[in-house]
């Protein structure tokens, strides 16, 4: 066979081969590196993302000067204090007890410094009804929410004591974390421990045998466990997160049993159809391998969009989902088909009796009696079938024409009953501003000239003046760096849109006015707001780089994949209906509102920014898991012989049962994300759920057997002037594998 057998079956078939034949050796290969990279990644740790230091422009310039200034700057508290009786105000006896007791008990705990009563800082309302106590929390900012608990407990003892009368909460940094986590930190490791049950669940009903269901699971799991350590060796190149590990699991789940899917289902067919066990598991690898080969890479190319963003949180997302799917990749061709040499007839052991029962009468009948009747319909009337499915995506994508993004606030990502979000409100009511002022870092060759300090209370004036603050602003001067550090509550609180505009009436007109005037000094502004906004811009201006190259990149491989110009196009053209719809369905339900209560969620008015890029990436990837798998046999009929519709129909009839089991199983695990309190959990969840079942529905099974069933035999067409391209595709028939086998003497024992 040749250059044929090296070129089509070279990397896929002959993995799988000697993974058969040398099953013991792949499978402690396997544990080997599994046990190593968990090993060493723990042993090495890992090291997160700082959030100060992701983004470029001003915040980073911002916690450039501070780091280079050795300005370690702590956690900050506030606790309120604030009548409910209008008769009651900060001038009262019994007010001025409370606040009293309030600076003792925060001092008493030793876990606080720099305790400042209001009537020393003039935090006090305008109506003088509320008060704010503000300190700061002693040791490492970053790990203040472990030690924060004495101090929450010492301000639940004061409002315990004025009860009734006086309201005494406390909100910060540190403690906005406990209670997140308190609240949360749960909710996340439920979701993912309860994904690997789930989708265990599915492949038993799916494939009847309890062994059969728990090779993926196993090599998903396995998967995730090696990248985990891999994270934690890479984070010292390139810093991770715990959202990026949350992801991970995600996408590792998802292509490690959908992959082993792939491979197990294309094993018992051949073997339902009489094929002795070796020659099944080498078909399997020569076809449903190779399209596990062309899917992974794919979805790898997609993952690798994120690196182009620039943001370190969308890096470490990329390149954790790219390492999990590489790394499921390679164990789906080279550990499962080990895995199944060693079982052979025992991968049916522990047999549900019904279910088994039923896949026995009806495994070796092709195809799916559901499909076949709906993809009757589609061929038989293919131009009506793709006007009514890409018209019906097309009128569901039509919201996301609006789509509006930003960075939710605290009470849109979590709903005001939480006692936090309450305490939240109520001050940026009394205080606008106050609980996220900008902060406008000066850096200047000599903070005490007369120059400077003329334009830094021209700037404290002039920030009131123009609208943009209420004050109180304060400034805090750090001599021996020549650094002042100025804190300016914005107009707008926590509505985003007013503090924007607060924050660029300071950076493109107070400030030029005033600091902009002095020489040689730098005064880039940061904070919540600010970093907010900064990273929705620079967020937006990665958009086109990101499509750009994760289309282009699909394209390609596609081409080279099929040799199809046809196939490619149709492919891209495909998926980014699919994307467009699911944009359409997160616009309506989390920004509009309409039926969000069915997911139990509510309409916020906006799409959390990091996630229209986000999904774009994920679904372009996970949806070529779909396209290349069908595409694949549809293509290996029309080369057995087949006419280009009966192609089509057997393409689509015979994969339908694996495309359904893995899309419930990744819509099954994604909709466990839609159930958690937070909204932009409950976003991505929604968002990957809903494509991913219009992916496997309504694409796979509709619109792409009509297009196809429509283009003819134009699906196959290169142009004369692309043959040059390498032939990557896979032109030998179960049959033409079956007999190299036999002819080579290459029976596998199983």
């Amino acid at each position: 066979m040749g250059n044929t057998e090296v070129r089509v079956r070279g990397l896929a078939a002959r993995a799988g081969g000697w993974s058969a034949q040398h099953r013991w050796a792949a499978v402690g290969i396997w544990v080997l590196f599994v046990v190593l990279a968990t090993g060493l990644g723990s042993a090495a740790g890992r090291i997160d993302v700082d959030q100060s230091n992701q983004l470029k422009g001003e915040t980073h310039t911002a916690a450039q000067i501070i780091d280079d200034a050795g300005i370690k700057q702590p956690a900050g508290e506030t606790v309120l204090v604030q009548s409910e009786d209008s008769d009651v105000k900060a001038t009262s006896g019994e007010f001025r007890a409370a606040v009293a007791d309030v600076v003792k008990a925060v001092g008493g705990t030793g876990k606080a410094m720099n305790v400042a009563s209001p009537y020393d800082t003039h935090t006090i309302s305008r109506d003088g009804r509320s008060a704010l106590v503000q300190f700061d929390l002693r040791g490492d900012a970053k790990t203040t929410s472990d030690r924060i608990e004495p101090v929450l407990n010492a301000v639940a003892g004061v409002q315990k004591d004025h009860q009734g009368s006086l309201r005494i909460e406390e909100i910060g940094g540190a403690s906005m974390q406990k209670q997140y986590q308190d609240a949360f930190g749960d909710d996340f490791q439920k979701a993912e421990y309860s994904a690997v049950p789930v989708a265990l669940g599915i492949l038993l009903i799916a494939f009847g045998a309890l062994v059969a269901a728990l090779l993926p699971v196993a090599l998903a799991v396995t998967a995730i466990m090696a990248t985990m350590g891999l994270m934690g060796l890479i984070s010292h190149l390139q810093p991770m997160s715990d959202t990026a590990n949350s992801v991970m699991l995600l996408v590792g789940m998802a292509v490690g049993v959908d992959y082993c899917l792939f491979y197990l289902r294309r094993e018992r067919e051949e073997r339902d159809k009489g094929q002795d066990a070796g020659t099944a598991l080498r078909i399997a690898a020569a076809t449903s391998g190779r399209a596990v080969i062309v899917s992974g890479v794919t979805v790898c190319v997609a993952m690798a969009g994120m690196l182009f963003t620039g943001l370190a949180e969308f890096e470490a997302m990329g390149l954790a989902s790219l390492i999990v799917v590489a790394v499921a990749m390679i164990g789906s061709v080279t550990v499962l088909p080990a895995l199944l040499s060693l079982l052979g007839e025992r991968v049916e052991k522990g047999r549900i009796p019904f279910l088994g029962r039923r896949r026995q009468q009806h495994g070796a009948r092709e195809g799916s009696r559901f499909w076949t009747a709906v993809l009757r319909g589609v061929l038989a009337r293919p131009l009506i079938s793709v006007v009514v499915a890409a018209g019906a995506l097309l009128a569901v994508a039509a919201p996301a024409l609006g789509m509006k993004t930003q960075q939710l606030t605290l009470d849109q990502e979590f709903g005001k009953s939480l006692p936090l979000v309450q305490t939240y409100d109520r001050i940026n009511e009394a205080f606008p501003g106050g609980s996220q002022p900008a902060q406008v870092v000066v850096k200047a060759s000599d903070i005490g000239a007369p120059g400077v300090r003329q334009a830094l209370a021209d700037f404290k004036e002039q920030a009131i003046a123009s609208g943009a603050s209420r004050g109180p602003i304060e400034i805090k001067l750090h001599d021996a760096q020549n650094v002042a550090l100025i804190s300016v509550p914005l107009v707008g609180g926590s509505d985003l849109d007013k503090a924007v505009r607060s924050l660029d009436k300071l950076r493109n007109e107070v400030r030029p006015a005033t600091l902009g005037k002095v020489d040689g000094l730098q005064a880039p502004i940061t904070g919540q707001v600010a970093g907010n906004h900064d990273f929705n811009d620079q967020l937006l201006g990665s958009v086109v780089p990101v499509f750009a190259f994760v289309v282009v990149f699909a394209f390609l491989l596609m081409l080279l994949s099929f040799r199809s110009l046809t196939v490619a196009l149709t492919s891209i053209m495909l998926n980014l209906l699919s994307v467009a719809a699911a944009y359409g369905i997160l616009v309506a339900v989390f920004q509009h509102g309409w039926g969000a209560s069915l997911v139990g969620a509510e309409g916020v008015g906006a799409i959390v920014t990091w996630l229209p890029l986000f999904l774009f990436v994920i679904l372009f990837g996970l949806s070529m898991d779909y396209h290349v798998f069908v595409v694949s046999r549809i293509r290996e009929a029309r080369m057995r012989g087949r006419n280009t519709k009966d192609a089509i129909r057997h393409g689509v009839v015979t994969t339908a049962g694996v495309v359904t089991s893995a899309a419930v199983i990744m819509v099954a695990v994604f909709a466990i994300f839609g159930t958690l309190s937070m909204q932009s959990m409950k976003q991505m969840g929604v968002g990957l759920a809903a494509a991913v079942l219009i992916d496997a529905t309504v694409i796979r099974g509709v619109l792409l057997p009509a297009v196809m069933a429509l283009l003819g035999e134009r699906n196959w067409y290169l142009p004369k002037w692309l043959r040059w391209l390498p032939d990557l595709t896979h032109d030998e028939g179960p049959e033409a594998v079956a007999q190299s086998v036999h002819g080579e003497g290459e029976r596998l024992t199983v």
